[in-house]
């Protein structure tokens, strides 16, 4: 009995197909490139096209080694295979072209039927990155779910309703994005006059409320109303009772199109692509919070028993959009993106996103987004949460070279020594910015290094009872360069910082004309920024520049508003305008000064609300008696 031949490999049926090809091309058997497309659709398998294309070119590199080196007819012969396989080359690119949509969907499935059950849906969203070389668009998602709703069919019946699940959850998923692709940016104009953002303290600001109006998902209304009322999203994971897969694959598609349609629309903005830079990035970090507190909240419902896969799925899918802005290659190393927040609607959930750093394997990705955690983090006061962020920033940074991140640490951790009052400290992490800012070029790096550096310097000088010119003139110098270099780069924050430093440095030399023009520059800015800590000091400084003017009623003014906004954000330096308006107090007599403060009640509401102005009197009697 005859044995039968052995088996052949993927590889070796594929080298032996190329061969039969390239003779029957030469031999004249495959006259044309349709007969030569039809052949090679013949001898190609699903989600085999890798190892075809490497027996090509395997292939082409013999062939070309032949010509190179071989004998007179060995050369002729192969570079008439050359010509050959170059037709076929054609044919194959040709073929690659209309089926890799297939392609990629066959190799999908074939990846989530291979995975255990329960690490299926990780493996979806593994697919759906989109920091994926080959990022599933919409005709590839709608591919995916047929493809895995007709390889239900021949599952038992457990697995088939998995996958059955996951197939609507993509169409429907497909279906909301189309119900709200007219919405995606509409609520742009809905609000002309507010600034974009999404944390706004109204639920009618920001793109929320649109939303949850247009979408026919309750699990998505649910949600987006949360959003427009700045709730934590837990609550919604949490109040789950019964799992709908398809709903919450759905979200997943809805809430990737939204967020990836978003940063693409605000990176094309033309009248401002500082402005679109910003909101881009508290595009990401807004989505990437909502699935760090989606997984917070599935943590807690214990009724879920399967709460911990789905924590991790929505822990998975945060981490793949911070992942996606580090990569950028205008990532935003020196703040910016909460500009677009309220006060009221940054909420300090950014703890959340400590936990999915854990999971970076890209050390300069994480030293990049631990360098906005980091600002982040001052921008909301939390300043020893931020000097730990930014010290493992900047030794990731240092580890993998990363020369602009470890610039902008050393600026960062500048700023907030000079915010803690370690002003020898702070000048030191700015010139070793300075000098490595410079040695690469980082314009935007030195500018804010110059700044920080003179800051500093004004710092000490005031310190002394009495500042000479002599001893700030270098550091006005360091102010005025880098504020120069500032407005070339547009950096309205380095501005406003720079502004403020001229402004102390007049008002310890007893120049209160040329302290307010800069204080009054830096407030605007301050204001237009949202910046809480810079309108703050503002207002101590511009209360000192009217004290010296003798401009009793503004002094008091700026004096107390300074002394609230800085007590409200637990700082200490509170206490310094609280020293100028217990001053002002003594001079006046109690009785004037509360005539004075009462004048000036309107104003103050305005800045800070009736609960605000009723709080004074206990605050600036806590500083006497303290």
């Amino acid at each position: 009995m005859d044995t039968p031949p052995p088996m052949l490999s993927q590889r070796d049926r594929y080298i032996a197909a190329i061969d039969n090809i390239i003779d029957s091309v030469l031999k004249g058997q495959v006259a044309s490139k349709e007969l030569l497309y039809q052949r090679l659709t013949q001898e190609l398998e699903p989600g085999t096209g890798e190892i075809f294309e490497q027996c090509l070119v395997e292939k082409v590199n013999a062939l070309e080694s032949i010509v190179k080196t071989g004998d007179e007819s060995r050369q002729a012969r192969a570079t008439r295979q050359l010509r050959a396989i170059k037709l076929l080359q054609q044919s194959w690119e040709q073929w690659r072209k209309n089926n890799q949509d297939q392609t990629s969907c066959a190799a999908a499935v074939q990846q989530i039927l291979a995975t255990e059950a329960e690490n299926r849906l990780a493996i979806l969203l593994q697919i759906l990155d989109p920091n994926q070389t080959n990022i599933f668009k919409h005709q590839q998602i709608r591919q995916l779910a047929i493809a895995l709703q007709q390889e239900a069919e021949a599952l038992p019946s457990t697995a088939a309703f998995e996958l059955r699940q996951y197939a609507t959850g993509l169409t429907q998923g497909l279906n909301l994005v189309r119900e709200l692709e007219p919405y995606l940016v509409s609520w742009v104009y809905e609000i002309p006059n507010q600034p974009l953002g999404f944390g706004g303290a109204t639920a009618t600001s920001g793109p929320w409320t649109t939303w949850a109006k247009q979408t026919s998902s309750p699990l998505a209304r649910t949600l987006f109303t949360y959003q427009a009322q700045n709730q934590s999203a837990a609550p919604v994971a949490q109040s789950q009772q019964n799992l709908d897969w398809s709903a919450w694959i759905s979200l997943m598609v809805l809430m990737r199109d939204l967020y990836t349609g978003l940063v693409a629309w605000f990176d094309k903005q033309p009248y401002s692509a500082q402005a679109g830079r910003n909101l881009s990035g508290v595009t990401f970090l807004v989505f990437a919070m909502i699935w760090c507190e989606l997984s917070s909240g599935f943590k807690a419902a214990t009724q879920l028993p399967e709460q911990e896969h789905l924590a991790q799925v929505c822990f998975q899918i945060a981490l793949q959009i911070l992942r996606s802005f580090a990569q950028r290659d205008n990532f935003p190393l020196y703040g910016g993106v909460f500009a677009s927040f309220s006060g009221e609607g940054f909420r300090e959930t950014l703890t959340y996103l400590n936990q999915p750093l854990n999971f970076v394997e890209n050390v300069q990705e994480k030293a990049r987004i631990l360098t906005v955690l980091g600002y982040s983090q001052r921008w909301v006061g939390n300043t020893t949460q931020a000097l730990t962020w930014h010290q493992e920033a900047l030794e990731l940074a240092r580890q993998v070279g990363d020369q602009a991140c470890e610039v902008a640490n050393l600026n960062h951790l500048s700023r907030l020594h000079l915010a803690q009052k370690s002003y020898r400290e702070a000048i030191a992490f700015a010139q070793r910015a300075l000098i490595l800012a410079r040695q690469i070029g980082d314009r935007k790096g030195e500018a804010y290094s110059l700044v920080s550096l003179g800051y500093g310097e004004v710092l000490i000088a005031q310190q002394d009872r009495r500042v000479s010119l002599e001893q700030l003139e270098s550091s006005i110098s360091y102010l005025q360069e880098g504020l120069q270099r500032s407005e070339k780069l547009q950096d309205e924050s380095n501005q406003a910082i720079s502004h403020l430093g001229l402004g102390i440095a007049f008002v310890s030399l007893e120049q209160p004309d040329q302290a307010l023009a800069a204080l009054e520059k830096a407030l605007a800015l301050g204001q237009r920024l949202a910046a809480p800590e810079l309108n703050a000091l503002s207002h101590v400084y511009l209360g000192e520049a009217h004290y010296q003017l003798n401009h009793t009623d503004l002094a008091i003014y700026h004096g107390c508003l300074g002394m609230y906004l800085l007590e409200q954000r637990q700082d200490p330096r509170w206490q310094k305008p609280g020293a100028l308006v217990i001053i002002l107090q003594g001079k006046l007599g109690i009785e004037k000064f509360q005539a004075t403060l009462n004048q000036m009640r309107s104003p103050l509401i305005a800045q800070i609300g009736v609960d605000g102005f009723d709080y004074l009197p206990g605050l600036i009697e806590r500083y006497r008696e303290g």
